[in-house]
């Protein structure tokens, strides 16, 4: 392992901490189950450093790369996901899903230091509630997740995330099953918290992506691809309403609406 790209000073002041950034890169990649082509020569580079975020229609494949980046699907060249300088990404990569998937049984800091446990690390505890501070439950430390809200549990893990110190995060979907006020709160807090960090983000929300991406594709088709890269003005996290925001709102909107009606055709449901 390259340990130029770990996180050795978990400070909460991570800009410092990553560098060099460390971006991603996808060569001519193909995926299939059976006779459903996924991807077929797929090709994209992640820029380091940067919040990504991929939309697209349902059952196109977003998902699926991300679990193909994280080495969870096969492909047929263990060289097609790479870093920006050729290694092997997937020992520096952590993963925030939709579900928070907090083991009930365990406390709040328990569940957060859960990675360094199984891999009989040092746990930091004075990290661990530096962490707590930033996300808002420092007087959660031993509650069990039982009684958490929905917002309050991906808070944790979005620290447990954070804990890991891993310079890429693959995000799939993480603010779409809480309350709206919830989900603006939570989008802020992780954009600070991930500054520095490649972060490659699976959305439905065009306004989310325009929210927090600096780069926007559209995943599209079948075999699936990405469209144009979308660059949004201005710094994040950003108001997706104000009137500069408007006509790429639509731009995301058509594109949408046309890999939907490519999906269609395809036979993706």
């Amino acid at each position: 392992m390259h340990d130029k790209y770990l996180i050795k000073n978990k400070s909460i002041k991570l800009n410092s901490n990553l560098k060099p950034s460390i971006g991603l890169k996808v060569t001519n990649a193909n995926l299939a189950y059976k006779n459903n082509v996924v991807f077929n020569n797929l090709s994209a580079d992640i820029v380091g450093g940067q919040w990504t975020c991929i939309l697209g229609p349902s059952g196109v494949g977003k998902s699926t790369l991300l679990r193909m980046i994280a080495g969870l699907e096969q492909t047929d060249n263990s060289k097609t996901i790479t870093t920006s300088d050729g290694f092997n990404p997937t020992k520096f990569i952590s993963w925030m899903s939709q579900q928070d998937l907090l083991l009930p049984w365990l406390s709040v800091s328990q569940n957060i230091s859960l990675g360094n446990k199984l891999r009989k690390e040092p746990i930091d505890y004075t990290y661990i509630n530096s962490l707590l501070v930033e996300v808002g439950l420092d007087q959660r430390s031993e509650s069990l997740p039982g009684t958490l809200s929905g917002g309050q549990r991906q808070r944790v893990a979005l620290a447990r995330t954070l804990m890991e110190g891993r310079p890429v995060v693959l995000m799939d979907e993480p603010f779409s099953a809480i309350d709206a006020i919830t989900r603006s709160r939570l989008q802020e807090l992780a954009s600070s918290l991930l500054q520095g960090r490649t972060v490659l983000h699976v959305t439905h929300d065009p306004l989310e992506a325009l929210r927090l991406g600096h780069n926007i594709h559209i995943l599209t088709g079948r075999p699936a691809h990405l469209g144009h890269v979308i660059h949004p003005p201005g710094k994040t996290p950003r108001d997706p309403t104000k009137p500069e925001l408007r006509n790429l709102h639509l731009e995301i909107l058509d594109q949408l609406s046309y890999a939907s009606e490519e999906s269609s055709r395809a036979g993706i449901q």
